[in-house]
């Protein structure tokens, strides 16, 4: 099993502030949850509304079989989807990510 991690450091934008940028991010990571069939498992979270505000906004944790599984979810059109729409609401550098096995 392959575990993916993968976090976002978001900004404000003229119309919204990281926070709400981060549960709109939400809302739209959400809708990856049943479109990929290689994903077992996906969870999408936001970082506490009391945590520091220099940690990273959202993180989707996600389950694949194998590293094939994680290579289908990649390539596939609704996850190029989200990474184009994401990349408009990160920092510079506001991307984290790490695959293992478990």
């Amino acid at each position: 099993m392959i575990k993916h991690i993968v976090m976002f450091k978001l900004k404000d934008t003229p119309e919204h502030t990281a926070a709400e940028n981060a549960a709109i991010a939400k809302a739209e990571a959400e809708k990856l949850r049943t479109a990929v069939p290689s994903l077992k498992e996906y969870e999408v979270v936001l970082n506490a509304d009391n945590a520091d505000n220099s940690n990273y906004n959202i993180a989707l944790i996600c389950l694949f079989g194998d590293m094939a599984g994680l290579a289908e979810y990649q390539q596939h059109p609704a996850h190029k989807e989200f990474g184009e729409f994401i990349y408009g609401l990160r920092t510079e550098n506001g991307r984290a990510c790490i695959d293992f096995e478990i």
